[in-house]
């Protein structure tokens, strides 16, 4: 493949090179909460910043490990993955926000992806539909280990990913809104914990490439229980999901040392 990055030794879009990122790597969707999370991590140093990626490396318990922002969406988290793969790294957490759907699932809850509805278009660029977006189990479940001992309300199960975040938030204004609120009413009736937009690219994008993935994320609301007349304040501090996945990459270090 043809490397269109002016400087040859860096890759196109994420603009690192070999050696410039750990073997771990956290990856949140806004590139403002790259430094934020980068607090987390011994001597982070910042390595690129370039379009919506921005990357960090620094070190956890003596081991190389990154921050890198991916954008909104599948198309950019799936560039994401594959440069980071190009450039030495095998093993992601996906750290976010989301929209609540159960509805036990409450603001300020954290829910961690066991799966991942494929209501996207970049993986099926990667695999046929009938191909499951699933995590992996050893990550999810250093994930869930993680939010125990912290000590934070989570809840494990599938996600529902999209493209268009105002086809969720106001299906009846678009043209086949009834095809949108059909599907929603569907994934509700099933189960799905949450909605958000980056885990099924990664998680297919993981599964091609051979490496490891999880996700865990902030429920800011949930549109079902504002429906229903419950309780659902807004909340925006991402803070427990960022410490839930630090702490399940220093899980992650002991046992790969093993």
């Amino acid at each position: 493949m043809i490397n269109y990055s002016e400087n040859e030794e860096k890759l196109y879009h994420l603009q690192v090179g070999k050696g410039d990122v750990g073997r771990y790597v956290i990856m949140p969707g806004d590139p403002k909460r790259c430094a934020f999370i980068a607090r987390y991590l011994e001597d982070p140093v910042l390595i690129a910043d370039n379009r919506e990626y921005i990357t960090y490396t620094g070190t956890l318990d003596g081991v190389k490990v990154s921050v890198t922002s991916t954008g909104i969406g599948g198309p950019s988290a799936a560039i994401a993955v594959e440069e980071l793969v190009m450039a030495g790294a095998d093993t992601f957490i996906r750290i976010g926000t989301s929209g609540g759907m159960d509805i036990d699932v409450k603001s300020g809850d954290l829910v961690i992806a066991n799966g991942a509805i494929r209501m996207e278009g970049t993986s099926k660029e990667y695999a046929p539909i009938e191909f499951p977006a699933v995590p992996d189990f050893g990550v999810t479940n250093a994930l869930v280990r993680a939010a125990q001992r912290l000590e934070k309300t989570y809840h494990v199960g599938v996600v529902q990913c999209k493209d268009s975040f105002y086809g969720q938030h106001s299906p009846e204004t678009k043209p086949v809104g009834y095809e949108l609120t059909a599907k929603w009413d569907a994934w509700v009736k099933l189960g799905c914990k949450a909605s958000e937009m980056e885990s099924a690219a990664i998680f297919i994008a993981a599964s091609y490439l051979r490496v490891r993935a999880g996700s865990v994320f902030l429920v800011m609301a949930n549109q079902e229980r504002a429906k229903q007349g419950l309780e659902n304040p807004v909340v925006h501090d991402t803070d427990a999901a960022i410490r839930v996945a630090v702490e399940a990459v220093r899980e992650l270090i002991k046992e790969d040392q093993v």
